[in-house]
């Protein structure tokens, strides 16, 4: 028996023996696929045992396990992942993001909520996923996205305006902007320049590396909350903060080149002189002379004329020899264009204090010469626990940007009007100074490269501080107080060779502009779970914010040289103005979420804001809002369905205000005169103490799915936003004093859907594959004018307009026929049924030609690893909208005058019986010139927005090395475009025409850049 027990007793230990030299020891590190970040608390477990461990503040894990076990990684807000140890001692390990899961924090107005909680229409985008983007503003950085978020660049120049829309325009006259929300801070977005010509956009201060996540809050239930400005739709924006633990470092570098996405095909100078000499030779015909057949007819012919003029063109040189043939289009751009970024964070903390601070430089050369940007920021987010019940906290953030603009895109001194030279003209005369008027058909700008100088610098200061008290165990309170102060600086100096300067030896110009943004916050929050059935949390409170702007502008001339360039040695002050505006809002505000049972859902919010920019009969307005949810997928009939894993239904109703208008419309304004040097005041505007909110109210309908334990997983929204009360600008009887007035007339209706669907396409060992789909139809009309039927165009060079029933700033105009193949006239449908035709421009009929809003817009987003190697790209599209290339009435205008041509103008129609989209070239004549639907094109277009190829360095090479990530990468932007449009490039905007009712015009406006980047991230 002994013997038997001492036998076994043997078996066991050697079996024993024998598993244990079986298992190993396996580590690694686990990372997040946003940042490449470590994440420590990360569950890591040996499939189908109790055996586990978990990743320390660096990420790390160690385990015991034999090679032919399975690891499962998982972590909240994480796709779980499960992989085979096989003979390896390290797997490190890059979890994917679960963007569907419903433990996902949403930041919401003055809180957050997770998505599972959600009753609302909110789109999140988390600050990584743009992160090292080579633009200089996050707004282009969002585009294509997020559903119902339309995002458009005016042209390629740097620093300047960026449109975006959040479900459509809901105004005519007023603001359609989002407002923007910085850690609970509105902060000013308008266009801050001192100057007629150009515009700039103040949100390029900003660095958006600092940002962890985007919020755009769509529906009313989600935007009512900021009730006075929700209307367009509210983007909220939190920067990073620091975690208890370790500091971590993070150094990032990136360096690219850029180029136009596109260039036009311009005529060559045989080209050139062909169609010039052409067009007066044929006007010559029309007028009964033959220069060419009959030398007599030669004096004083358009043929003689032309030639004349192409004698002077050439300067130096012989157009008759084709002596100079100058591409002046590529002279217009930046051969050293590119982008260059240096950024550093650090972020740590111990259990009492966190704290994130970071450190950046950028510099973008434009694509356009003179055209740069450079910027300096730092942040320094603080988080303090006095004690259990009480935190504090700052964010502070300062930028320092300096750009050297450009002017407006109808100013001749705008780099991309030397197209409009004759290829004939040499760029520089025999004693090599650039060639000026009147040698040159136009402006030859290239002087402003040597001879001016235009450059803004602005300092901007984005800061908070917050308290924030624990009163019980469920109430707590918060205040909060923000500053948003921006500095700028506007210098510009056109020397005596300039355009600006010629006439007066030279002009400058300093404007300094200073804006004060203030506001506070307080409010209570309180949480209470009763039972296990109800859940509820309410917040309400009030805010109060100020927003003043100081503007002084001093302008001078005659500068004994033009090496001298500040004010003080102009020899005469020409001008000089100051002003001083200032709006304020009092806001009073409540919101109420009711949860039963985890699946029946309930939002109420109200908002009342009083402004001080309506009037005293209307100055308070209040916006309410309701919503409702129900979790179909936690119900007994589909619980723990793994084919229908997430159904969830929810809708919502609720009001929200604009009140973006100028600071004093609803005021009776006076303005000072001087006669005879004697000072008085006279009325400068009529007042309307009855001006009040412009109102949208809002219905939205959605379904949220995941499909397949959420393998795919979407939402499909429905909305309908009628906006009423608009602040229209409404003509008045001249009886009155005055043209205008601000009023609450008319209403507009935006309605449309949104689809958004994700999927883990491919999810394995050492492959991973995810796709992100968006795409929305906004269809926009105008419903009442106040008793006008339409508001015609307002300018004879472009089309747009407003009319009944139709969406705001449709073309409308003489609808282009062709030509007429008999004799080469440019003919025009002279009925709305396009039966009959004429070539008399004035008898043809007025019609809706066009409409620059699209149809729809998306975008899809591919996300690829294969071990340490990953690749990002994403699509984004805009279809259906038209584009009028106002350029065209010069450029492409069959040789009307002596802009240089595009070169299809080749295909003019010459002899009878000729089928031809160009009628027959007739100097100064303008056979087909006018603005008309001739220069409309189709403006859809697909482009290959970004892409990204990284590689994540393996963790024994950074144990190495004493780091604890590093990844490079190769990213480019705006590689790929395929569109219809015959222009530049078509996201375009024209800059100085730009306008709620303005969209969808181009005058000689940039393309957009198309860079070229490789950076670097280290973490140690």
């Amino acid at each position: 028996m002994m013997r038997s027990l001492l036998g076994a007793m043997l078996l066991l230990v050697m079996y024993s023996n024998t598993l244990f030299a079986q298992s190993q020891s396996v580590s690694g590190t686990v990372l997040s696929v946003e940042d490449n970040l470590p994440l420590p608390g990360v569950n890591v477990r040996v499939k189908g045992t109790n055996r586990g461990s978990i990743t320390d503040l660096d990420g790390r894990y160690s385990i015991s396990a034999t090679p032919e076990e399975t690891l499962v990684f998982s972590f909240v807000g994480f796709l779980n992942q499960e992989i085979l140890i096989g003979n390896r001692s390290n797997i490190d390990v890059t979890l994917q993001v679960d963007a569907k899961t419903l433990g996902e924090v949403i930041v919401v107005g003055y809180g957050t909520i997770t998505k599972g909680d959600l009753t609302g229409n909110v789109a999140s985008l988390k600050g990584s996923e743009i992160q090292n983007m080579p633009t200089p503003n996050f707004q282009e950085a969002l585009q294509g996205r997020m559903a119902g978020v339309f995002v458009e660049s005016s042209s390629g120049k740097v620093g300047e305006g960026v449109k975006v829309r959040v479900r459509g325009t809901t105004s005519i006259s007023g603001g359609n902007d989002p407002l923007y929300v910085i850690d609970g801070i509105p902060i000013n977005d308008g266009d801050n320049s001192g100057s007629a010509l150009g515009s700039s956009n103040p949100l390029t201060d900003i660095n958006f590396n600092d940002i962890e996540s985007f919020e755009v809050l769509k529906d009313a239930s989600a935007a009512a909350i900021y009730g006075s400005r929700g209307a367009n739709g509210v983007v909220l924006i939190t920067t990073k903060s620091g975690a208890s633990g370790k500091t971590k470092f993070n150094v990032g570098l990136q360096r690219g080149v850029s180029s136009p996405t596109r260039k036009r095909e311009f005529l060559n100078s045989a080209e050139f002189v062909e169609l010039m000499r052409e067009s007066g030779y044929n006007v010559d015909l029309r007028n009964g002379f033959d220069p060419i057949n009959n030398p007599g007819d030669y004096a004083g012919s358009d043929l003689q004329f032309v030639e004349s003029r192409l004698d002077r063109y050439s300067g130096w040189s012989d157009w008759r020899t084709l002596e100079t043939d100058t591409d002046w289009q590529d002279l217009a751009f930046n051969p050293d264009a590119g982008v260059t970024n240096f950024n550093f964070s650090a972020a740590g903390g111990d259990a009492k204090t966190r704290f994130f601070f970071s450190a950046a430089y950028d510099k973008q050369d434009g694509i356009m010469i003179r055209n740069d940007l450079e910027r300096i920021t730092t942040r320094l987010n603080l988080d303090h626990n006095v004690s259990d019940r009480f935190t504090i906290g700052t964010t502070f953030s300062l930028a320092r940007t300096e750009t050297n603009r450009l002017s407006d895109d109808n100013q001749f001194n705008n780099p991309i009007q030397l197209v409009a030279l004759a290829p004939i003209t040499p760029v520089r005369d025999l004693n090599g100074q650039l060639y000026d008027r009147p040698t040159a058909t136009y402006y030859n700008n290239l002087i402003d490269s040597e001879n001016a100088q235009w450059q803004n610098t602005s300092f901007r200061n984005i800061n908070s501080i917050y308290g924030e008290l624990k009163i019980t165990k469920d109430l707590r309170f918060r205040s909060e107080f923000g500053v948003d102060i921006l500095n700028q600086n506007e210098e510009q100096f056109f020397g005596s060779r300039t355009n600006l300067g010629l006439s007066t030896q030279g002009f400058g110009r300093s404007s300094w502009v200073r804006i004060f943004n203030y506001n506070t916050n307080n409010y209570f929050t309180y949480s209470k779970v009763i039972g296990d059935r109800h859940n509820i949390e309410a917040v309400g409170g009030m805010a109060f914010q100020k927003f003043t702007r100081n503007f002084t502008n001093v302008e001078g001339q005659e500068f004994p040289l033009d090496a001298l360039r500040t004010l003080a040695s102009a020899a005469e002050i020409t001008g000089g103005t100051s002003t001083l505006t200032f709006s304020s809002i009092l806001s009073y505000f409540a919101r109420v979420n009711y949860k039963l049972d985890n699946k029946y859902l309930m939002t109420l919010s109200g908002r009342v804001d009083g402004s001080s920019r309506f009037g005293d009969n209307n100055k308070y307005g209040f916006f309410p809002a309701a919503s409702v949810g129900w979790m179909v997928s936690e119900e007994g009939f589909l619980s723990g369905s793994s084919t229908l894993s997430l159904l969830k239904l929810r809708t919502s109703y609720g009001l929200t205000g604009n009140d973006r208008i100028g600071d004093f419309d609803h005021l009776g304004l006076y303005g000072s005169a001087a006669y005879a040097l004697i000072p008085g005041l006279r009325p400068t505007q009529i007042p309307n103490p009855d001006l009040g909110w412009e109102v949208t109210n809002q219905f939205n309908i959605g379904v949220e799915f995941g499909i397949l334990n959420d393998r795919i997983t979407g939402e499909i929204d429905y909305y309908d936003k009628n906006t009423s009360d608009l602040l229209l600008n409404v003509p008045v009887p001249s009886t009155t004093g005055f043209d205008i007035q601000r009023q609450n007339i008319g209403r507009m209706q935006n309605y449309g859907f949104e689809f958004i669907i994700n999927s883990t396409n491919v999810i394995k060992q050492d492959f991973s594959w995810t796709t992100s789909l968006n795409f929305a139809r906004n269809i926009n009309r105008v419903r009442d004018l106040g008793g006008q039927e339409s508001i015609p165009p307002s300018s004879s060079r472009f089309l747009n307009g407003i009319f009944l029933d139709q969406s705001i700033g449709v073309f409308y105009g003489a609808n282009y026929a062709g030509v007429d193949p008999a004799n080469g006239d440019a003919l025009w449908y002279a009925n709305a049924e396009l039966t009959e035709t004429t070539n008399n421009f004035n008898d043809a009929e007025r019609m809706v030609v066009g409409d620059p809003n699209p149809k729809f817009i998306g975008g899809i987003t591919n996300t690829l690893t294969f071990k340490n190697f990953d690749l990002n790209f994403l699509f984004q599209g805009v279809y259906g909208n038209d584009i009028f290339d106002g350029g065209g009435g010069f450029f492409a205008a069959n040789g009307d005058w002596f802009d240089n041509s595009t070169r299809d103008q080749m295909a003019r129609w010459q002899n009878p019986g000729d089928i031809t989209a160009v009628p027959q070239a007739r100097l100064g004549e303008c056979n087909g010139c006018q603005a008309s639907s001739r220069y409309l094109s189709d403006g859809s277009y697909l482009r290959l927005r970004t892409l990204t190829i990284g590689y994540t360095i393996p963790t024994p090479v950074l144990e190495r090395m004493k780091l604890s990530s590093a990844r490079i990468y190769l990213t480019g932007l705006n590689l790929l475009t395929f569109t219809n449009y015959r222009g530049w490039d078509p996201e375009v905007n024209a800059d100085y025409i730009a306008s709620n009712v303005f969209q969808g015009n181009d005058f000689y406006s940039a393309p957009q850049a198309k860079t070229y980047s490789i950076g670097i991230n280290v973490g140690f």
